[in-house]
């Protein structure tokens, strides 16, 4: 049985490009560059086993590269859930400043583990 371990929360931005892939690759960036997740040793597993879900809110979902968010990771098993959020911040110059917020969860089998 997967059972939610860990969820961390991050948020990035693209100034000027309204590139809502960069701004959620930062988003992911701010959440784990201050983290170091050792959960998977702590129930003797694998880093591979780590199922990890990562919520992307953003003005267009549909703008998201989610294999590139998903390549952000060095393990575990990556699904990238793109939902409608985040913020666009309107400019002068017809390009809105894009804010892209996450949600990172990190589950594990851990019943396989006792």
């Amino acid at each position: 049985m997967n059972k939610r371990l860990l969820t961390e929360f991050g948020m990035g931005s693209s100034l000027r490009r309204q590139d809502y892939t960069e701004a959620a690759s930062r988003a992911v960036k701010d959440a784990l560059w201050h983290n170091s997740i050792n959960l998977a040793e702590l129930f003797g597993k694998d880093k591979s086993e780590m199922i990890i879900t990562v919520e992307v809110a953003v003005q267009q979902p549909d703008q998201i590269d989610n294999d590139a968010i998903a390549a952000i990771f060095p393990y575990g098993q990556v699904t990238v859930v793109p939902v409608r959020g985040g913020l666009d911040v309107p400019r002068p110059d017809g390009n809105p400043t894009v804010i892209a917020n996450v949600a990172i969860s990190v589950a594990l089998d851990v019943e396989a583990a006792a």
